[in-house]
């Protein structure tokens, strides 16, 4: 379905969004990625959500990516024999693995693994930080603390600790379950939560076998401080501001948004900004102005993707929320200072002859009357280099892998076009030319960019480049066989 933006949308599905109409009517909107939160939701309900995205799909003609996200471990205290406990500044405080409900002055924390890793001067986080606790001493079994920040703790609550590297696994066994269930439904990406260290992706991909590419939300400080390792190893990245903003200063979290947007534009992987971006549109069909300028922000720092949560999930306006999105990120890219925020940012690499390749495309592309560049590729990595140039013109990704179309569905500016495996360039080029017509982006008299790999169908080997003319006779005319 061609768009009129290049920046990408990812809606999350739940209780608002999961019949078929909502669905299909959410991509007509503009959402070009379904999320699956495997935080919520029976294996039988994202069974049936995944079925009716691939007959949207189906229906539409139109390659979709769904995305499955990862719960991960989840932290939490235990429970109070009151329910709940006023903590006051000040006041000392206890955490411990005795399992007897807690009071006022103690409560259990049923992970042995985090008292062997904290330290004191370390803080714990509760309640999604609105409780702030100093730890004071420590042991294997217990953690003395201070009440930096007071207020209620009540039975299960979750707990952050943003000071130090937990021994904690990325994967739970539900995410081990839940992993493995999704990769045999046929998900393309696949979101990992807790990342703390590149080991974290090993493990998952190890998991995977190939069945989907790996998305690491970087949600803690930890990962921060080792995100070009992790970046190394992951297929895409997730900003996941909620939990960074838990766990660090709110005010360290845009500069760290946009230190690792420019990071991964550079190494031509998707990075997708999530997390209360139109946190309004839940009860209301209309967005504050301080949610338009931070979707806007993302979209200038050359994101591409920004994503919906609960806005789509369990809102009350879901299509709203997704229009509003979409009308965003077109007004945004048609100002001309979008344009000369993201070529000033542009990061030139030059490393192989695939760099080369699609510098030069985009470089053609923008200094004669070229309508499309268009891309033949089998492992989505042509697409995502000929994207990390951001070109002015639009990017037609051609391949004969519906996968590799879904994958790309996340992927900056990339309008995905299937096509018969092919032997010969000619034959690339001509398809090229038709691709480019039938989408609406050139006519009989315009002129496209082609770049290809031959011999086909091989991933990484982007060789060739060719200025072509949108008329096939004239191709037919001109090219040798």
């Amino acid at each position: 379905m061609k768009r009129d933006r290049k920046v990408k949308i990812v809606a999350t599905l739940g209780p608002a969004s999961s019949t078929y109409e909502m669905i299909r009517a959410l991509h007509e909107a503009g959402a070009d990625v379904f999320r699956l939160n495997m935080s919520h939701g029976s294996h039988e309900e994202i069974e049936a959500r995944h079925k009716i995205i691939r007959q949207v799909e189906r229906d539409l003609d139109s390659p979709i990516a769904i995305l499955a996200d990862l719960q991960g471990p989840k932290l939490r205290v235990g429970t109070f024999a009151n329910e709940a406990e006023e903590l006051e500044w000040g006041e000392r405080f206890r955490l411990d693995l005795d399992e007897a409900p807690g009071d006022k002055t103690r409560v259990n924390l049923p992970h042995p693994e985090i008292f062997a890793a904290l330290e004191p001067g370390a803080h714990l986080l509760v309640n999604d930080g609105k409780i702030r606790l100093r730890v004071d001493d420590c042991g294997k079994d217990h953690a003395n603390c201070t009440v930096v920040t007071g207020g209620t703790i009540s039975n299960r609550k979750g707990v952050n600790v943003p000071d130090v590297v937990l021994p904690v696994a990325a994967l739970s066994e539900k995410d081990r379950r839940d992993l493995e269930f999704v990769c045999a439904l046929g998900v393309d990406w696949l979101a990992l939560s807790f990342v703390q260290r590149a080991a974290d992706v090993e493990e998952a991909r190890a998991l995977c076998a190939g069945r989907a590419a790996i998305i690491s939300k970087i949600e803690k400080p930890s990962a921060v401080k080792a995100f070009d390792e992790i970046m190394a190893v992951s297929d895409g990245i997730m900003v996941a501001r909620g939990d960074l903003g838990v766990e660090l200063p709110v005010q360290n979290v845009p500069p760290i948004q946009k230190r690792l947007v420019r990071k991964c534009r550079a190494a031509a992987k998707p990075v997708i900004v999530a997390t209360q971006m139109l946190e309004s549109m839940i009860e209301s069909p209309m967005p504050t102005r301080a949610e338009v300028s931070d979707v806007s922000n993302a979209i200038y720092e050359g994101a591409d993707a920004i994503m919906l949560s609960a806005e789509s999930a369990a809102g009350e306006y879901p299509i709203e929320a997704v229009g509003t999105m979409n009308n965003v990120a077109i007004e945004v890219e048609s100002d001309s200072i979008y344009t000369e925020i993201i070529e000033a940012s542009r990061t030139a690499q030059r490393h192989t002859i695939a760099d080369g390749i699609v510098a030069a495309a985009r470089e053609i592309a923008e200094t004669t009357d070229i309508k499309a560049i268009c891309c033949f590729t089998s492992s989505g990595t042509t697409a995502a280099l000929v994207a990390r140039e951001r070109p002015r013109v639009p990017i037609i990704a051609m391949t004969s892998l519906r996968g590799a179309a879904r994958r790309l569905s996340l992927t900056w500016g990339t309008q995905c076009v299937m096509t018969g495996e092919l032997e010969r360039f000619k034959q690339a080029v001509v398809n090229a030319a038709r691709a480019a017509r039938a989408e609406g982006y050139a006519t009989t008299d315009d002129q496209i960019v082609v770049t290809a790999g031959v011999p086909f169908n091989e991933p990484g080997t982007t060789n060739i480049l060719r200025v072509a003319p949108c008329d096939e006779r004239l191709i037919y005319r001109t090219d040798p066989e």
